[in-house]
């Protein structure tokens, strides 16, 4: 068993260097490289969002056409934990951890869908994107897709892998909200409890209570 530490060592590096490494010596004769890509299972401790990053990631080995790609487990550490909920991971964590561990280790390997979002934006505007969505050059908007104005001329594009749900709407901006503030003050937010009565504070102040009513539904 090998343990990364996220803010060490990335998804996408794992796969890149990590299996790649494997994928190499596999191709050189070592059974035992081969034996331990083909076998391998990854355990993701954290939340949605972290579990998400590392789903991400490995999906791109399909692109890649580099098969088998390693079944995913949870050990829901995050806030929600709703995509864990959802596939019969639990929603939390149990004080009893040797047992958890042992009940995710267990588990029937299922597939999951998922979405591809591409967000398109004129160039220049500073923005803080969440670790699912990486900037590209590849930017091709639908044929059918009604747009009112003129399209910039220069934009910049991002695309992604989202699980469970993806929102635009005002969750999306308390979610955001939460974001910066980990980013910026991450001793605040340092259990699920913590986190709970921090997004609760900005649902009163960012969220529904604040939103500004409209009549026009594009908006």
């Amino acid at each position: 068993m090998q343990v990364f530490d996220l803010s060490d060592v990335k998804p996408h590096e794992f796969v890149r260097y990590g299996l790649g490494c494997l994928e190499l010596l596999a191709q050189l004769g070592d059974s035992c490289a081969k034996e331990c890509r083909e076998k391998m299972r990854v355990m993701v401790a954290g939340g949605d969002g972290t579990v998400g990053w590392v789903l991400g990631s490995l999906g791109e080995l399909l692109k890649q056409g580099r098969q088998p790609v390693p079944p995913v487990g949870v050990v829901p550490l995050g806030t929600g934990n709703d995509l864990s909920r959802s596939f019969g991971w639990g929603g939390a964590f149990p004080f009893a951890w040797k047992s958890g561990i042992k009940k995710s280790l267990v588990q029937f390997a299922v597939w999951i869908g998922n979405w591809h979002i591409l967000v398109s934006m004129p160039s220049g505007d500073v923005v803080d994107p969440p670790h699912s969505l990486k900037l590209t050059e590849e930017c091709d908007l639908d044929e059918g897709l009604e747009i009112e104005g003129e399209l910039p001329e220069k934009k910049t594009c991002y695309e992604g892998v989202f699980y469970n749900y993806f929102s635009i709407g005002m969750d999306a901006q308390v979610a955001y909200g939460f974001h910066h503030l980990r980013n910026e003050k991450p001793y605040l937010a340092q259990g699920p409890i913590t986190n709970k009565l921090i997004y609760s504070r900005y649902s009163c102040t960012q969220g529904w209570f604040l939103t500004p009513c409209t009549s026009d539904p594009c908006l």
